[in-house]
């Protein structure tokens, strides 16, 4: 099922991994272990975001919006839990 922001997740996904590929560059070539670790750092919020975004459009609507409908709530507060893992 896509959602309407799956497109922004994406291109959050493709910057994170930019972000990696020029880490690893960087640790190839040498930098500093201060670059490296802040380049580390943009993949990790890159990354940390896009998951935040994808959590926040499932709950708005898969378990809130109009497919939770179709559920029973035993259903909804199963998948709820379920992705509350990953927050």
């Amino acid at each position: 099922m896509e959602h309407q922001s799956h497109s922004a997740i994406i291109k959050r996904l493709k910057r994170a991994n930019g972000h990696l590929s020029k880490t690893i560059a960087m640790i190839e070539d040498g930098r500093p272990c201060v670059d490296v670790a802040q380049q580390l750092h943009a993949v990790s919020k890159a990354i940390e975001q896009a998951k935040r975004v994808l959590i926040h459009d499932h709950i708005d609507h898969c378990l809130e919006g109009s497919t939770a409908k179709e559920k029973d709530q035993s259903q909804l507060v199963s998948e709820f839990r379920e992705i509350s893992k990953y927050l």
